[in-house]
């Protein structure tokens, strides 16, 4: 059995979570976000807190993921969620204009990245942070960026998210 859709999802004060039939609609001062469950898993309103059950083992992994994506999408419209990405490489730089983001990132163009809505983007010394109250859509645009140029093995120059680590390449040795 899941151990992870045996715990119930607390809801924070502001947040407001509505169940009617297979649909989950969370609110909160961040924005509204719905969820179209699966017909396995039962989903109840309990003491301030999302409680979630199943009743046959077999989907106990849909369990799980339904109590997952419903923490979610509270954690998401209360406080919500970012992901800041370094741009590393002689010359590379980004811009904002409006609700695009402008990368030069080495190529014989330019790169015009439209920020989707509902998110919101921000650039301070080579680094852009994407925040956005749904998880899914902060993280999709983070990897969208990120492959606009990857990072090589070699330098480490391209676009990486904050913190990652590359392994680097001994290239060429000389005789």
């Amino acid at each position: 059995m899941s151990r992870i859709g045996k715990n119930p999802v607390i809801i924070p004060e502001g947040v407001t979570v509505d169940v009617k039939g297979s649909v989950i609609s969370v609110k909160g001062a961040l924005g509204e976000l719905t969820y179209t469950k699966r017909d396995e898993v039962n989903v109840s309103l309990e003491d301030n807190s999302v409680v979630f059950s199943v009743e046959k083992p077999e989907y106990s992994s849909y369990w799980g993921l339904t109590r997952t994506l419903v923490a979610n999408m509270v954690e998401g419209v209360s406080k919500g969620y970012s992901k800041t990405l370094e741009v590393i490489g002689t010359g590379y730089k980004i811009t904002q204009k409006g609700k695009y983001l402008i990368f030069f990132l080495g190529h014989s163009h330019d790169i015009w990245y439209e920020v989707p809505e509902g998110l919101s983007a921000e650039i301070k010394d080579n680094k852009v942070t994407i925040k956005g109250y749904d998880k899914q859509k902060v993280g999709q645009a983070a990897a969208v960026i990120r492959s606009f140029r990857k990072p090589e093995p070699y330098k480490g120059k391209g676009v990486r998210y904050l913190g990652e680590v590359i392994k680097r390449k001994a290239g060429k040795s000389g005789k």
